[in-house]
């Protein structure tokens, strides 16, 4: 059997996939459901089997279909990579990039490098979104993210990751806690002490235990956030200590009367914040150029240093 597909009734089905309802999924794509129907009943046909179980409100794929559709997906973000290597070879500093960041790094850094990413590349579309860890790892990997800047360790092959800045810990105290009177706070002290800490799922939850060696902590908190700044109040508040990256902190910190702000003094209580992406992607040098600037940009941030 000969069979030559289109790339545009795949897209139709993986469209049909997602929404599980013919009318969202040609909304989706822009054309009329009639169209939409039609050229998926010519994809059965041209390929001699069932892939769409019709029902009067839903479409579901049979298991031919999902399997099917699955391939039509990889199929059509290749296809994309095409498109992108083309652009890039055309003009690497144009087109849209779409870019990462962790939560804990993201309300910090933006601030610093989005209006200066845009000067600098000014035909460059940065697309900007958080994401945690794990899921920016598996949106770099399907192709839904070009880059993303997220603390070292980062597990898996294929990518490339290169440092930018490392980011030290401070301990943010409340003003009457016994340890806001030492210039410098002592890792081992703070074991004996209730850490409010980030929800399961944030990469610096993880690393602030590891990095300060507070995994046996004497006092669990019970408490789990899910930003900084939650963890910021919560502080003032009275209710405990917690740890935030340098550029969390600021002149707001040390205005606050409820809040004190001091450094570690172990040299291991920081992090790495590295750009990521993956190896031979279509745009790697328009990725590599920005990495670069973002380097540049590290030297003048508050409170870090270049790794």
């Amino acid at each position: 059997m000969n069979v030559r597909l289109t790339l545009k009734p795949l897209a139709y089905l993986v469209a049909l996939a997602d929404t599980g309802h013919f009318g969202r999924a040609a909304e989706q794509c822009f054309v009329s459901q009639p169209t939409l129907s039609a050229q998926l009943k010519k994809l059965e046909d041209q390929l001699g089997v069932g892939l769409i179980e019709r029902g009067a409100k839903r479409a579901r794929l049979t298991p031919v279909g999902k399997l099917v559709a699955a391939r039509a997906r990889r199929m059509l973000w290749e296809a994309e990579q095409i498109e992108e290597l083309a652009r890039g070879l055309e003009d690497p500093l144009a087109g849209e990039i779409r870019l990462g960041f962790i939560p804990t790094l993201a309300p910090y850094l933006l601030p610093h490098i989005s209006g200066w990413l845009r000067e600098r590349f000014p035909g460059l579309r940065l697309v900007l979104s958080e994401r945690q860890t794990d899921p920016m790892l598996r949106a770099l990997a399907d192709g839904d993210l070009e880059m993303g800047l997220l603390a070292l360790p980062v597990p898996g092959d294929g990518l490339v990751r290169r440092p930018l800045f490392v980011e030290p810990f401070f301990a943010a105290l409340p003003t009457d806690h016994h340890l806001a009177g030492q210039d410098r706070v002592r890792t081992e002290d703070l074991r004996e002490e209730a850490l409010m800490l980030l929800e399961e799922g944030h990469c610096l939850r993880d690393q602030a235990l590891a990095l300060c060696d507070l995994s046996g902590s004497a006092k669990p908190q019970d408490f789990r956030a899910t930003s900084l700044e939650t963890l910021r109040q919560m502080v003032a508040a009275g209710e405990g200590l917690t740890l935030l990256p340098a550029l969390a902190t600021g002149p707001a910190d040390q205005e606050n009367a409820n809040l004190e702000i001091r450094p570690l003094d172990s040299p291991y209580a920081q992090r790495t914040i590295a750009a990521v992406w993956r190896k031979h992607a279509a745009r790697e040098e328009t990725l590599t150029l920005l990495a670069d600037a973002l380097a540049e940009r590290a030297a003048d941030l508050p409170g870090v240093s270049i790794a």
